[in-house]
């Protein structure tokens, strides 16, 4: 349960996450079943209303798909929709602060591009 309450981000969200996570690592490919929220709920022992809240979030991104009567899936092409999600992300997040930041500090663009390949090495 080390994930749950990390970074004081809403549980359902952390639900959410772990869901794109186990799609984007091959866990969950598109089409199978995701557990349910009540399996969810018993697992991190939490409110299955908050694990639902998790899942329905998904749902309403196109990322799940509900099967009346049967449960959850994940929908075709949420692979691909997650990554491009997190890649504007991640640019949104880290990529347009360590501009802003760098021009502060006065860091070229040629700087700033060697530091990265720097990085990579």
């Amino acid at each position: 349960m080390a994930f749950l309450n990390e970074g004081g981000r809403p549980i359902f969200q952390q639900i959410a996450e772990r869901i794109e996570d186990d799609i984007m690592e091959g866990r969950l490919s598109e089409g199978s079943q995701v557990p349910s929220t009540n399996q969810f709920a018993a697992f991190y022992r939490i409110n299955p209303a908050t694990a639902a809240k998790g899942v329905n979030l998904l749902v309403d991104q196109g990322m799940l798909y509900k099967k009346r009567g049967i449960g959850m899936f994940v929908a075709e092409g949420a692979r691909a929709a997650i990554l491009e999600k997190r890649k504007q992300q991640f640019y949104e997040q880290y990529v347009i602060s360590m501009i802003r930041e760098a021009a502060k500090l006065g860091i070229t663009t040629r700087q700033l591009t060697e530091m990265i390949m720097k990085g990579e090495s």
